[in-house]
């Protein structure tokens, strides 16, 4: 059969059948390989952030068909969604208001397993503090925040889980000489923890699951590089798209976070601390007791 009488009963113009495209994607395919080697835990909206931070004004929908061709779509699980009815907590809206603690552990290559201890901002989602050690007593917790306190001020609230070192007498003192609430999630309820428990997937599927750890000292100047990017470059879809950092320069601390008005931010129950009073584990009064009151 000819391809005009095909073409007239199937109703399509010859002019579709022979068209051939013309457009070039050979320098962008290039560029997205080299991207995605250099990252490859990032989706295709991130690569094409880094592709206009080039210079290239490239359509994010050319970035996704030429994304999909190269086969780099990055897998993920998509885990079963528990719906449960929170409690409105008080919205974020400035600096330093909520700082969320939490640990994350790895192990080097002689077996040797370390901690990673977490300190960010609910608000901005800077990554304030990633120490790397064996181990951390509160005391080092209390050290590690001290730290990131005269560099930036104290925070208003604290919101971590019930671990050892973070309801221990001297956390707890620490926390009331600063003038800072703690706020203790419930037990085995980490999602009321969301910001840095969503940090921690980024830090294992980004660094820790991508990184060979020689030694402790190589793990430590790993992350550190790595929570550098995190602040400074990284594309932070919670934030348009912009790192911790422009989003820090660019409000000032004094305007709503882009994702207040989204339907899981600002709704993190607080019943947690009723449920644990570590507080009543002092065996003696502070002395900052009768001011706080």
């Amino acid at each position: 059969m000819s391809q005009r009488h095909a073409c007239e009963l199937v109703e399509i113009p010859r002019s579709t059948v022979r068209y051939e495209s013309r457009r070039d994607d050979g320098e962008l395919r290039k560029r997205l390989l080299e991207l995605a080697r250099a990252k490859p835990r990032f989706g295709y909206r991130r690569l094409c952030v880094l592709l206009r931070r080039e210079g290239g004004a490239v359509n994010h929908k050319r970035v996704h068909r030429v994304y999909r061709a190269l086969g780099l779509q990055v897998k993920r699980i998509r885990r079963k969604k528990l719906v449960r009815s929170l409690a409105a907590a008080t919205p974020l809206i400035t600096a330093n208001q909520e700082w969320a603690l939490d640990f994350a552990s790895d192990v080097t290559a002689s077996g040797q397993r370390f901690r990673v201890l977490s300190v960010i901002d609910a608000y901005t989602r800077e990554c304030l503090a990633l120490e790397v050690d064996t181990s951390f007593p509160s005391r080092r917790v209390t050290r590690v925040l001290e730290a990131v306190a005269a560099e930036r001020g104290r925070p208003q609230q604290l919101r971590s889980d019930n671990g050892p070192e973070l309801t221990s007498r001297h956390y707890l003192a620490w926390c009331a000489d600063h003038q800072t609430e703690t706020i203790h999630i419930q037990p085995g309820k980490p999602t009321q923890n969301g910001r840095v428990e969503s940090f921690h997937g980024k830090l294992r599927d980004e660094c820790l699951n991508t990184s060979w750890f020689v030694n402790l000292f190589d793990a430590r100047r790993k992350i550190r590089a790595w929570r550098e990017e995190y602040n400074e470059r990284r594309p932070h879809s919670a934030l348009g798209y912009r790192t911790p950092r422009e989003f820090v320069l660019g409000v000032g601390g004094g305007a709503a976070s882009p994702s207040a008005g989204s339907d899981r931010a600002g709704v993190w129950p607080r019943q947690g601390q009723a449920l644990r009073a570590p507080a009543a584990a002092l065996t003696q009064p502070h002395p900052c007791a009768a001011e706080l009151k």
